[in-house]
């Protein structure tokens, strides 16, 4: 026994940092494959529109999850199924849209990465302003240093013009939306699965995402062109990988590791978008970066916990970044 009790306690360590290891790696391709989702968007609006591009992503994404609604949506109470459509459509079918027609005008990548950062902080503002939440006022002071960082940044952001700036408008409205759907599912859905939402509400998503691409002419395009080949594939990727599988994987990381520190995934995303920008030849300087940094301070403050858990968790779903 006295020989044995070091090696038990030698492989319930070693047995942790594996649990550890993983969890970070789980963050880490959370914030690739998020982080890479503005990317992909600019690359695929070379041959395809901004509504063909988000109504592949959701359509690809619902029919991952088709199968699995089928079975789970009768798990859903029948006055709940409204809301959970109302959630697909408010966290995944009209963010898209707005990414996708904001990237279209040629806002940067990382500019889109960045400003999808102030989801955390819409979530606050929403629950103080529409559903009369009592927030501390560290969270208060998180949204205003938040805001602050994104004048800066407006102001410090090399070629934005007024029109860019109505674009970017369209991203932040996104970010609002995510804000109400998180605020919607932590009041009206708090006892249903938060992955039978995702799925259920996505799945629901095939049906106006299918007439939006038949409206399209999606089955027009030349598809013999490899350059409309490679549009469609990432246009895919970002449904089925940045919607469907990374939506999985971050409901694995809040059953592993918890809700707190699979919301750092919010801090990953920026900085994954922003390196692909620089990558991609976009001009992005340390005055820009520092701004990202107050920004994430204000999100930071705004995304800190309470001791007590309040019934709505100020976490980014998957549409943060869907980007998501």
């Amino acid at each position: 026994m006295i020989v044995a009790h070091p090696i038990r306690t030698f492989a319930g360590s070693f047995k942790m940092q594996v649990r550890k290891l993983i969890n970070w790696l789980l963050f880490i391709v959370l914030s690739i494959i998020w982080g890479s989702s503005f990317i992909l968007m600019k690359h695929s609006e070379e041959e395809l529109s901004a509504s063909q591009i988000a109504a592949l992503r959701i359509f690809s994404a619902g029919m991952v999850f088709l199968p699995f609604a089928i079975f789970q949506v009768r798990k859903i109470p029948l006055k709940r199924v409204f809301i959970v459509i109302l959630s697909g459509i408010t966290g995944n079918l009209l963010p898209a849209f707005l990414f996708a027609s904001a990237i279209a005008k040629n806002i940067d990548s990382s500019l889109a990465a960045i400003l999808n950062s102030f989801t955390p902080i819409f979530v606050v503002l929403i629950a103080i302003v529409v559903f009369r939440d009592k927030i501390k006022m560290q969270k208060i002071l998180g949204v205003l240093i938040g805001f602050a960082g994104l004048a800066l940044l407006f102001l410090l952001w090399k070629g934005v013009s007024f029109e860019n700036f109505k674009y970017a408008l369209l991203i932040l409205l996104a970010t609002v939306l995510y804000g109400v759907n998180v605020n919607m599912v932590g009041h009206f859905l708090k006892d249903v699965a938060p992955l039978h939402i995702a799925t259920i509400s996505l799945a629901f998503m095939i049906f106006p995402t299918s007439w939006v691409l038949w409206q399209q002419d999606f089955l027009q395009l030349a598809f013999e062109q490899a350059s409309v080949q490679w549009a469609v594939v990432e246009a895919g990727i970002l449904g089925i990988v940045g919607s469907a599988i990374a939506t999985a994987l971050f409901y694995v990381l809040i059953k592993r590791a918890g809700g707190i520190f699979a919301s750092l995934v919010t801090y990953g995303i920026p900085l994954i978008g922003i390196l692909w920008g620089i990558l991609d030849g976009e001009k992005i300087t340390i005055k820009q970066v520092a701004c990202l940094g107050i920004i994430l301070f204000g999100v930071y403050l705004a995304n800190f916990p309470d001791k007590k858990v309040s019934k709505t968790s100020v976490l980014p779903m998957e549409e943060f970044a869907e980007n998501n």
